[in-house]
């Protein structure tokens, strides 16, 4: 178990109910589900190194993701949970005579999709925002 993992969980647990059911810190609970968003953890494995069920875990990541979701919405959006996940975007390789530098544009977004363009000219990247923009999304449809 990493160090900033094991502090984490000693002081994530701070009582329990008369139940059994456990009271949890509100800002190590928060450090937690931050800590299962960074790209390549595992969701499974931090739970079963805080001693916390998966599946609650999951249910606090799913409701932090909604709720930054909602904040940061503008309101009256349409929800589409039927929209494709993948959604191929033609592009034609940039011509000889071109004088437009290439450039390398990468995004890192909030449900953890990377967008990397690599060598693409401003018009190939202007066509790939545009059908991105074109999307339909939700928040019911991240994680």
């Amino acid at each position: 178990m990493s160090d900033g993992i094991a502090e984490l969980a000693r002081r994530l647990i701070i009582g329990h109910k008369r139940d059994g059911r456990s009271i949890y810190d509100a800002r190590a609970k928060h450090e937690l589900i931050l800590a299962c968003r960074e790209p390549g953890a595992s969701m499974a494995k931090i739970a079963r190194e805080c001693g916390v069920n998966a599946n609650q875990l999951a249910s606090w990541v799913r409701q932090y993701e909604r709720a930054t979701a909602g904040s940061a919405s503008t309101g009256g959006e349409v929800v589409d949970a039927s929209a494709p996940t993948f959604v191929p975007v033609h592009i034609d390789p940039p011509a000889p005579e071109s004088a437009e530098p290439a450039l390398d544009l990468q995004a890192r977004l909030p449900n953890g999709v990377v967008l990397d363009l690599r060598g693409c000219d401003m018009n190939q990247a202007c066509r790939v925002i545009e059908a991105l923009g074109r999307l339909r999304c939700s928040a019911s449809t991240k994680g």
